[in-house]
């Protein structure tokens, strides 16, 4: 199999690494089995689909791969990830032709299809090994950790984990969301290669932390204190690592990703508010994807026409 190198899907793998280590040490070795049936699925999906149009396989791929296996609660059926990655490579991706041409990201629309299709999985939560298992070998001891696989209530839920656990991961929550210092780190790293745009980044935390402020500091009884909000949940993960996407974001005008990346902190806050959807990343990320290729394109028709405009009048005042 021919697939095309690119530098800055290595840089996220890198950064990646580190949480795919703690997602086996907080939830146990079953992590492995998920990622690797879910690149397999993925690959083979992209390879199909890449053979069609005649086009490399990309290894962006494995990036999509990892993301979504990260995004993954402990006990998801393996079948049931496979599907939702294969949906997510070829209805997100490769439909439009493959790598460079995508409206949503790959990683996104999987996880979004998975929660719609099956709910009852996508919400099951397991206890962290803090509880379980102590310090050592936690889940490197095990194969999944204890858990009350049915109806746990969730961070974003209860509102009542504290704030260090949220920090270092030892709660509830999907494979890759729970430790919000390793995301943190791992997406400056990609920040500091160049992989994501600081722009995309900074404005989607600034409008969190803004609304989120203000629908808390107002008494709204769905908004928690601005750090557990910004702590807790797949909203850090998907701020470095998913909405700064170089295919499906907004890239090509500065002004552009400020925007973009405004939208999806105020969708996340809104949606995770005011609806009855507590986690609403996913579909914050798919909306602003949407819009993220208008931004770019009527930013760069009003330069133009400016700049049109001054050489207008400077060609008249000559």
């Amino acid at each position: 199999m021919n697939i095309q190198k690119q530098q800055a899907m290595r840089n996220v793998l890198v950064a990646l690494s580190p949480l795919c280590l703690a997602a086996i040490y907080l939830f146990g070795w079953r992590f492995v089995a998920v990622l690797a049936v879910v690149g397999a699925s993925g690959l083979l999906s992209e390879w199909l689909m890449a053979r069609r149009y005649q086009v490399k396989v990309t290894e962006s791929v494995f990036v999509s791969c990892v993301l979504f296996a990260l995004s993954l609660p402990p006990g998801i059926p393996l079948w049931m990830a496979a599907l939702g990655i294969a949906f997510g490579i070829v209805f997100g991706k490769m439909v439009f032709g493959g790598f460079g041409k995508n409206v949503f990201n790959p990683a996104i629309t999987a996880r979004a299809f998975v929660y719609i299709s099956f709910g009852v999985p996508m919400t099951a939560r397991f206890i962290n090994p803090q509880i379980a298992l102590n310090w050592f070998p936690a889940g490197f001891g095990t194969w999944l950790t204890g858990a009350d696989s049915v109806s746990a209530a969730t961070p974003m839920a209860t509102g009542a984990v504290p704030h260090l656990n949220l920090l270092l991961g030892f709660t509830s929550g999907s494979f890759g969301e729970t430790s919000a210092l390793l995301i943190i780190l791992g997406g400056a790293y990609i920040i500091y290669k160049k992989a994501a745009n600081w722009k995309i980044v900074a404005g989607s935390l600034l409008s969190f932390l803004v609304l989120q402020t203000i629908l808390w500091a107002a008494g709204h009884p769905n908004a928690h204190d601005p750090l557990y909000a910004l702590l807790s949940g797949s909203f850090l993960l998907g701020a470095f690592f998913m909405i700064t996407d170089p295919i499906s974001s907004s890239q090509s005008t500065d002004m552009g990703r400020w925007i973009y990346g405004i939208l999806f902190g105020l969708l996340t806050v809104a949606i995770r508010v005011f609806s009855n959807w507590a986690e609403g990343v996913t579909f914050a990320i798919l909306l602003a994807n949407m819009f993220g290729p208008l931004f770019d394109h009527y930013l760069k028709q009003a330069k133009a026409k400016k700049k049109a405009a001054a050489k207008a009048k400077t060609g008249g005042a000559a």
